[in-house]
């Protein structure tokens, strides 16, 4: 859990190049504060929107599972969706993905020290094509 301490902290968030949102271009500023739970889980919490745009929450739990070496994110949001992803993080690279029955999910970015670039896409055919749902960026505040 050691290599997620970077995470941690305060962060300006803004959602970009959603398919869902009009009109194209629009930008969503958002909020994110990432700490520690114990010493072994982090939670991630971000709030989006305001003014013209509609107000969203959104939270991530992330942990590691030590009898299977791997790490294990937990989300929900104020829709009542509940997901579970496999994940990732190596060498500046942070992935989520998740294969379920209603459809694939999946978020990459590039961390670097005071900035993640991400995006989250979706697949509606197990994983043989993909869209891209939304860019999502992190500055640190």
């Amino acid at each position: 859990m050691a290599k997620l301490g970077g995470l941690v902290g305060e962060w300006a968030t803004r959602m970009s190049d959603a398919f869902f949102l009009e009109p194209p271009g629009t930008e969503v500023p958002g909020t994110t504060t990432i700490e520690w739970l114990g010493e072994s889980l982090l939670v991630a919490r971000s709030e989006f929107g305001g003014g013209r745009q509609p107000r969203s929450e959104m939270g991530l739990v992330l942990g590691r599972s030590d009898a299977n070496d791997r790490f294990v994110a937990l989300y929900q949001d104020d829709r009542g969706v509940c997901r579970e992803f496999a994940m990732t993080f190596d060498d500046g690279h942070w992935t989520m993905t998740r294969e379920d029955p209603d459809f694939h999910q999946r978020f990459i970015a590039d961390v670097e020290k005071d900035r993640i670039l991400g995006r989250w896409e979706a697949s509606e055919d197990a994983g043989k094509s993909w869209r891209k749902d939304f860019d999502l960026t992190f500055e640190r505040a």
